[in-house]
């Protein structure tokens, strides 16, 4: 029989995928609420409203979409093992590696100040979060199981 280096059975790319999403928004979530302690008053408020917006704009327009392109791809395969990084497609990894040069860079250079960094890496994080879950959800429940957070208007 012949090795299969670094494969998986390709369903369990859910698993991993939640796992990776998870983790970048619990990430991404620190760093959010380490900023929001150095608000107060008013502006602690509007950044909840603000964090609130992103969640909603980054989970309905990108991430859940992401979660069912990714989740039927890999279910879809006919693959009995697949290598385990291929939970995402190549456009995916490049887009993630940007929003990752493009952060680190934003928070490094000094650019914005502590209360954005706050409400929109809050929000984001959540959004990622959610994802994560969604892909933990489609694994132990099935691959048509719809968002956490909001519910689906299919049936």
């Amino acid at each position: 029989m012949k090795r299969q280096w670094f494969k998986v059975p390709t369903r369990h790319l859910l698993l991993i995928a939640g796992a990776v999403w998870c983790i970048a928004g619990i990430n991404i979530i620190n760093l959010g609420v380490t900023s929001y302690f150095k608000e107060a008053g008013w502006l602690f408020w509007i950044l909840i409203i603000a964090t609130t917006v992103i969640f909603t704009l980054f989970h309905v327009l990108i991430f859940s979409k992401m979660v069912s392109k990714h989740s039927d791809r890999i279910i879809e395969s006919t693959e009995e093992h697949t290598h385990f990084w291929k939970f995402f497609d190549k456009r995916s990894y490049i887009i993630m590696a940007c929003m990752m040069t493009g952060g680190i860079g934003l928070r490094a250079s000094g650019l914005v100040p502590d209360w954005f960094i706050a409400f929109f890496y809050t929000g984001l994080g959540a959004a990622l979060l959610v994802a994560g879950v969604s892909f933990f959800l489609r694994y132990f429940r099935g691959s048509k199981t719809h968002c956490p957070v909001m519910p689906s208007s299919k049936s």
